[in-house]
């Protein structure tokens, strides 16, 4: 038995992760992990703050794509949540790859952990230059492409890949939760900022910033593995992340992507101009 057959939620073991059973377990899951609620509100609180920062006044409707078990509308009511698969609690069942959305209909668009997941990234951004205003956009929350996210992401999860030197966009995924390259965004985004500027030169990267509650996501076990210590030290966990931030960039396991669409005028929060990376 490996490591992570070893930490796996045992009400997960041996299910399809297509099964629409996993939103259910998945829900079951997060509503005992406290540490892993405030996880995913922090990255919550990201997505908004980044929406009001790089978008500017743009006005339109906020969309979550691919929201799983999402608790986003609990925090955001005005944000509409949305899956490729139905569930009870989702505003709509939308394919990211062909979105039910009027042309130029949406401030932003939300993704957590959900852009790997895409089978042609470039249909998702065709149909972000239909749907998003000018001067709207995009934020991403991804596996990041760092030294301990490298080692972690190719060991625990079974069911994806974690593949930078894959030099094809498109995937053959079997399914939504299946043969999934975590590495995706960074071979896009980082690797292959060049070539997707020449491709899209209406979509800008403005931003590509390490999370910093790593300690946090991998102590909760996320949705799919066991706590590692009680919520009761979840104060103890967020310390010790402030106390190693200065080596955020080594042990971050998510970070933060912002896209936006191309406008004449941007009210306010210009990219900031790095090679790679963003320090914003």
């Amino acid at each position: 038995m490996n490591i992570s057959q070893a930490l796996a939620e045992p009400e997960l073991k041996g299910l399809d992760m297509e099964s629409p059973e996993r939103i259910k377990i998945h829900a079951k899951i997060l509503s005992r992990k406290k540490m892993m609620r405030n996880v995913f509100h922090e990255f919550y609180k990201t997505c908004i703050s980044l929406d009001h920062k790089y978008f500017g006044e743009v006005s339109g409707q906020r969309v979550e794509l691919g929201a799983g078990v999402s608790l986003f509308k609990h925090y955001y009511p005005e944000v509409k949540i949305t899956d490729i698969k139905p569930a009870g609690h989702l505003d709509a069942v939308i394919d990211a790859q062909k979105m039910d959305f009027p042309d130029a209909s949406l401030r932003s668009l939300f993704g957590l952990n959900f852009f790997h997941h895409l089978p042609d990234p470039n249909l998702f951004f065709q149909e972000f230059l239909r749907v998003v205003r000018p001067g709207g956009g995009c934020v991403l929350i991804e596996p990041y492409y760092g030294p301990m996210a490298g080692f972690m992401y190719k060991r625990l999860f079974a069911t994806e890949t974690f593949d930078k030197r894959d030099m094809q966009w498109e995937s053959s995924a079997r399914g939504a939760m299946l043969g999934a390259n975590q590495a995706l965004s960074h071979n896009i985004f980082i690797r292959d900022r060049k070539k997707f500027e020449r491709l899209y030169p209406d979509i800008e990267i403005v931003l590509a910033k390490p999370m910093t509650n790593y300690l946090q996501y991998l102590i909760s076990g996320g949705l799919n593995f066991k706590s590692l210590c009680p919520d009761a030290l979840t104060w103890l966990v967020v310390l010790g992340e402030k106390l190693i931030y200065p080596v955020a960039r080594l042990l971050a396991l998510h970070y933060v992507i912002v896209l936006r669409r191309k406008a004449s005028n941007h009210i306010k929060g210009k990219p900031e101009k790095v090679s790679g990376i963003s320090r914003g």
